[in-house]
């Protein structure tokens, strides 16, 4: 909240800390109001008020989990224009300093719930002390006419793209929530190190993890997936997604093809972690197209650790296996 105190302008906010429900309140630098308008004032405090308010979250739930606290918010989007819900983990050293974040990118029908409940990553990154984040995969509630017709397109499968066609340009802008509105939250509510961010997902939250990483170079410290989709100008879900949210011309969707965007990828290195299961019903049917997304980074000498993982299938229970091994692979890079 902000207010006048013996003719200094004070501005203060919430930091939601790990330890239950406690809210603790933060001052800002107060700024000297001498000679300064009325009106400038005035106008002043409407607009941190305005600021403060659109990061009010509400807690919908919070677990004591491994030391830490799995929490689950809502909050008002300005990206999405509705109301978006994401987990967050806090390990038990986020009660005494700020620690890196790992963004985690769900797949087609998922929300904030699958992988805060079937991935069981909370232990090793309780030991690492790192947060992790999982927001929803799709805007939700907007009554756009035909959002709820198909299970891979509109609700549950935002495809991480900013639509550009109506009727789903107005909501349908998960890109920018991903990569600017959801870390702006999370690092204004937070005990995070903005500077020590990464990203990984599973199938179309993999798409979307590459995607982030390779159109901000230096944003991310390392980029990790599980079955991603790599290719998705190939593929039936990508051409079906690509073409309602961005139009029919296929060199627009190009923006948001991981295959395509490392073949101009000149940013810092990015080592690469990709696991995909040998068994998978998606690998078989061409949706996944790993080999293409491999043959681009070879050619551009960008490292890249594909695991072909034998009797593994697109499942949880795959990304319950190699879990660890993901977010040890982060810690690496964000020196947890």
């Amino acid at each position: 909240m902000a207010g006048t105190q013996g003719g200094l302008l004070c501005v203060q906010h919430n930091l939601l800390f790990a330890g239950g429900s406690h809210v603790s309140m933060i001052s800002l630098t107060c700024v000297s109001l001498i000679a300064v308008p009325a009106s400038i004032v005035s106008s002043a405090l409407r607009r941190f008020h305005t600021i403060f308010q659109n990061m009010a979250l509400k807690q919908i739930s919070s677990n004591k989990c491994c030391e830490g606290f799995q929490k689950v918010f809502e909050h008002d989007s300005t990206e999405l224009k509705c109301k978006m819900k994401f987990g967050i983990y806090l390990p038990p050293k986020a009660e005494s300093g700020k620690c890196p974040v790992l963004y985690w990118l769900s797949g087609l029908t998922c929300n904030e719930q699958n992988f805060i409940t079937k991935a069981a990553y909370h232990q090793v990154a309780s030991e690492l002390g790192i947060i992790v984040v999982a927001p929803d995969t799709s805007p939700r509630g907007c009554n756009i006419d035909g959002e709820e017709e198909s299970w891979d397109f509109g609700t549950g499968a935002g495809f991480y793209v900013n639509a550009t066609e109506d009727p789903w340009k107005t909501n349908y802008r998960m890109y920018s929530y991903i990569v600017e509105e959801l870390p702006q939250l999370v690092n204004g509510n937070f005990p995070t190190d903005p500077d020590r961010i990464s990203v990984f997902g599973h199938s179309m939250g993999g798409h979307g993890a590459l995607v982030c990483a390779l159109k901000n170079p230096g944003k991310y410290k390392s980029v990790s997936a599980f079955a991603p989709i790599c290719n998705p100008i190939q593929c039936p879900w990508g051409q079906k997604a690509f073409g309602g949210y961005l139009g029919s011309d296929p060199s627009k969707w190009e923006a948001y093809d991981a295959t395509h965007l490392v073949k101009t990828y000149s940013g810092s290195q990015l080592d690469i972690l990709i696991d995909q299961g040998k068994d998978d019903q998606f690998l078989a049917a061409g949706q996944l197209l790993p080999d293409n997304f491999i043959a681009a980074c070879t050619e551009r000498k960008i490292p890249v650790v594909f695991r072909l993982q034998e009797g593994y299938d697109h499942s949880y229970f795959f990304i319950t296996t190699f879990i660890n091994d993901h977010i040890k692979h982060h810690a690496k890079y964000l020196n947890a």
